[in-house]
């Protein structure tokens, strides 16, 4: 791949080529053998598991002292975590086959029977970053519905992700199902991304997973549709009828549990009928753990909190920083999430019927949640087996992305010798 006269275009199109044909065989595919492959790959990488941490350990070499350690503690890969990716492999393979799935049955008038089921997509083009589980997920989640994936993850990850796509592709092979079912760019050279959003005589459909940046780049260049996972910058609001001491547990684990990840609290609303009250147990319960930036109404309540600007409302961290915003009340929250959040995942903490009805139909976001941590935004904890991301639009599937997400429809028209006046 360090060919002067490599082309990733090329590249990319003979990846699409083959994911196109591996696609149509997993058509036929059975639900037994398809979990097969998947029970088979789980056992791979448990079997690889000491090559796989000797892989990631070059990624993880390669990045220390470059990135935020939030950023090498997504990269990063131990036995607890691939043994997590096997785990969820197997658990996928438990669940229902989305393929088939008859989804409504309309009878005619005049005899015809029409029915919709669930079909694959077909080719799946997944782009993420850090995070070489996410290759895991993606192709075990495409697999069990019937799709073929092409994998592009960050640079970064490279190694990981190679030795992951080759566990993958065992289990493949051992279920007697086409390997090239799933593939991974085999470049690191940026226009192989372009190029796959513009593949669309081969590629269905692009997953981008990732920040604005990655995203705006998908909005910009991509012909193929596209499925939008945005990270997060979530919110937490307290509202005056919120259990404080619960309130102040729970954001303590939606901002810390781990600061890396797309569902980790950023930014925490509070209403001023309990400012005085709360701020005092949140600074106090998150110590020296976080840096809170607030507003000059948080800050006069404890100045231990450093005063935040602008940019601090918006901002994902993906570190330990949070900002604190005091608003006048429920519908000053809702204006004010609304304005600021990444429309990803939100939550309200009160014990309000009422407030939390408001709050929850108010807010525009892919999930909405009362009296959580906003880290339950996660597939798995979803009862999906896993997730290929968070859809953060609005067109075709929203919020956790997993089986049934990955699946289209077509009709089938049942007739006894009609035809159309």
């Amino acid at each position: 791949m360090n060919d002067q006269t490599f082309d990733p275009q090329i590249h990319v199109h003979e990846l699409g080529r083959k994911a196109r044909a591996a696609a149509k065989g997993l058509l036929a595919a059975s639900t037994e053998a398809k979990n097969t492959a998947l029970r088979e790959a789980a056992k791979a990488l448990r079997a690889n598991m000491g090559e796989l941490i000797a892989a990631n350990d070059k990624d993880v070499e390669s990045v220390a002292g470059k990135k935020p350690e939030s950023f090498v503690d997504r990269l990063r890969l131990n036995e607890d975590r691939i043994e997590g990716m096997a785990s969820a492999l197997e658990q996928i393979a438990e669940l229902p086959d989305p393929v088939g799935r008859q989804l409504g049955t309309v009878d005619r008038p005049n005899g015809l029977k029409i029915e919709r089921v669930a079909v694959p997509i077909g080719v799946i083009g997944m782009i993420y970053e850090s995070r070489p589980n996410v290759g895991a997920d993606a192709s075990a989640l495409c697999l069990k519905s019937g799709n073929a994936v092409i994998l592009r993850g960050g640079s970064e990850s490279r190694n990981s992700t190679k030795v992951i796509v080759e566990c993958m592709r065992k289990g493949l092979a051992e279920a007697g199902l086409p390997e090239d079912a799933v593939q991974t760019v085999g470049t690191t050279d940026r226009a192989a991304v372009a190029a796959l959003l513009k593949a669309d005589e081969f590629v269905d459909l692009v997953i981008p997973r990732g920040g604005r940046g990655l995203v705006e780049l998908v909005r910009d260049q991509a012909s193929v549709p596209t499925l939008l996972h945005l990270d997060g910058n979530c919110h937490s609001y307290v509202h005056e009828a919120a259990d404080l001491d619960k309130a102040a547990e729970v954001i303590r684990n939606a901002k810390l549990r781990r600061t890396g990840v797309c569902g980790a609290t950023e930014s925490i609303v509070i209403d001023r009928a309990v400012a005085k009250d709360f701020v005092p147990r949140l600074t106090a319960i998150m110590g020296t753990d976080c840096e809170l930036r607030g507003d000059a109404d948080a800050v006069a309540i404890d100045s231990s909190i450093k005063p935040a600007d602008e940019a601090d409302w918006s901002t994902e961290y993906l570190d330990t920083i949070a900002s604190v915003k005091v608003v006048d009340g429920l519908d000053e929250a809702i204006t004010w999430v609304d304005e600021h959040s990444s429309h990803h995942t939100d939550a309200i903490m009160t014990e309000d019927d009422d407030a939390a009805r408001r709050f929850m139909t108010a807010i525009d976001s892919a999930i909405v949640m009362r009296n959580a941590s906003t880290q339950f935004a996660d597939g798995g904890e979803f009862g999906m087996g896993a997730e290929i991301g968070i859809a953060t639009g609005k067109m075709h599937a929203r919020g956790p992305v997993g089986l049934e997400q990955l699946c289209s429809f077509k009709y089938l028209v049942h007739g006894d010798g009609q035809t159309r006046p």
